[in-house]
């Protein structure tokens, strides 16, 4: 479904991604882990368009979309839920799930997708019309889940979905993206929480440096010592 063949991506003269080549294919949840700076983040951005690779290509479905574009990604079926939320703070719940869906046309089908997303999150229903910006962390969290959702993805991209959530919520919001998953969506998830992420994982990649140091199952990667000693403190 998508191929990273020898992707490189820099930051000025800084090379963040180097060589990196990895498959994720249809119905998976696989997970990068490593360390901060590893360049997980950096190959999300690449996948969804944000930023352009300086080499190696992105194959998603047969297609090259190595310099397609934001909004080329994600017409093609790419959504991707960012890092610390991003919500619209100053739009309301319902602006920000609007914002998702943009790019389609189909009324009753939008209107459908909101009503399965407020049964799912009834919370989001309550709070329909207020300032995204005055949500709770989780909150917040769920919006961003379900803007992302709201572009009927073929492939989510979550990048530390549990990043300064409270421990209660952490489960909980594991718990959507295997609900997510266990729903068709394809899923590829970035998340310092190694043990959370190889334990939902089908595949998992270890990058160090930019590269791919490691790749297995995610049963297979808990039971690794190099793993277990640097990224589960066993």
């Amino acid at each position: 479904m998508l191929t990273l063949e020898a992707l490189e991506c820099r930051y000025g003269k800084v090379a963040a991604v180097r060589g990196l080549s990895l498959e994720v294919r249809k119905g998976e949840l696989v997970s990068l882990i490593g360390a901060n700076g590893a360049g997980k983040t950096t190959t999300l951005k690449a996948i969804s368009g944000v930023l352009a690779p300086s080499a190696g290509r992105i194959v998603f479905e047969g297609e090259d979309i190595t310099r397609a574009g934001a909004r080329r990604v994600l017409e093609r079926g790419i959504a991707h839920c960012p890092e610390g939320r991003r919500v619209f703070p100053y739009m309301t719940v319902r602006e920000n799930l609007e914002m998702g869906c943009y790019l389609r046309r189909d009324t009753a089908g939008i209107e459908a997708d909101l009503r399965r997303l407020y049964e799912r999150f009834p919370i989001l229903y309550e709070r329909r019309a207020q300032a995204a910006g005055t949500l709770s962390g989780g909150e917040q969290q769920m919006l961003a889940i379900s803007r992302a959702l709201m572009s009927r993805p073929k492939l989510v991209l979550f990048d530390e979905p549990s990043l300064g959530l409270a421990p209660n919520l952490v489960e909980r919001t594991f718990d959507i993206i295997r609900q997510i998953h266990g729903e068709g969506v394809t899923v590829v998830m970035v998340e310092q929480n190694a043990a959370a992420a190889l334990d939902l994982s089908d595949r998992s990649y270890v990058l160090e440096q930019g590269r791919v140091s490691l790749t297995g199952s995610g049963q297979a990667l808990l039971d690794d010592p190099h793993v277990r000693k640097a990224y589960l403190g066993a």
